[in-house]
């Protein structure tokens, strides 16, 4: 009687344990990869911070919002959902810290985003460190700017009325020197509500005396990509101890660092999304 050969066995209908859980990973790894590069850059949030203030008459507000570190390297819909976002905030103010630019120098994408932006009593903003890098920075930029609607401070102050309530914005210059901050507080009446613009976080806040009411930054992104319990991986010069959020420093003087709304080095966040600032300052005189 001749033998046949066995017939092989039918594949197993069933993963291992192993091969699921690699398989498992292999996909969580594609949908962070693809959440941490796509969605999560362009996942803006809008941050409400409320701070009362003495200086201003019981019942008094003053409201504004604050932008950072665009980054723009080319003008897109992500870029037009923030400025509608931002001018549906009904804010008194924009105010801008820095980092318009990244290494494509493309100063016409950053004229179409500030362009779309609206507020009733002006946008105001400070240079960062990539103004200065991609050498479009100073007077020629004040220039442009000003033909854009924005105002550029480089160590300078600008004075408002918002109703009854009398304004200093104070815009400190890359990258917060003693001798500037110095020159400015000097400049400011404790009388007014002054407000300090600055593109880094840490400078000489021993310097502070009292006199600046709310201190403005960026710079640090937030860290970009981050784990829980975890420090950031990666913060720039003149960042720490400072990565995000409010802080007291000085004299108590409160400090926020805004997350920005753009990235560098590279596209990508984890765990810290963009961001769009809205300050309610609350009279409490």
């Amino acid at each position: 009687m001749e033998e046949t050969a066995p017939c092989p066995s039918p594949p197993p209908t069933t993963l291992s344990r192993r091969t699921f859980l690699a398989l498992g990973g292999l996909g969580a790894s594609g949908l962070g990869l693809g959440h941490g590069f796509w969605h999560a850059p362009r996942a803006v949030r809008i941050e409400p911070v409320r701070l009362p203030l003495g200086k201003m008459a019981a019942g008094a507000r003053l409201r504004f919002v604050q932008l950072s570190d665009l980054h723009i390297q080319s003008f897109a819909p992500y870029h037009r959902k923030v400025a509608n976002l931002v001018n549906g905030l009904d804010a008194d103010l924009i105010l801008i810290t820095g980092d318009f630019l990244d290494r494509e120098r493309n100063l016409t994408a950053v004229r179409q985003f500030l362009e779309l932006l609206r507020a009733p009593h002006g946008i105001f903003a400070v240079q960062g460190n990539w103004e200065y890098w991609a050498r479009i920075e100073g007077e020629n930029l004040r220039q442009a700017f000003a033909r854009w609607g924005v105002t550029l401070l480089i160590n300078e102050r600008a004075d408002l009325s918002l109703g009854n309530t009398p304004l200093s914005l104070l815009g400190l210059d890359y990258p917060s020197p003693a001798d500037a901050l110095k020159t400015l507080q000097s400049q400011a009446d404790p009388a007014r509500v002054n407000l300090l613009l600055s593109h880094v976080p840490a400078f000489a806040h021993e310097l502070l005396d009292g006199r600046i009411d709310l201190l403005l930054s960026g710079h640090t992104h937030g860290g970009q990509v981050r784990l829980p319990g975890v420090t950031p991986f990666y913060l720039p010069r003149f960042s720490e101890p400072f990565v995000a959020g409010l802080y007291r420093v000085g004299p108590d003087t409160p400090l926020y660092v805004n997350r920005g709304i753009g990235t560098s080095l590279l596209p990508v966040r984890f765990l810290c999304p963009p961001e769009i600032t809205l300050f309610e300052l609350q009279g409490t005189g």
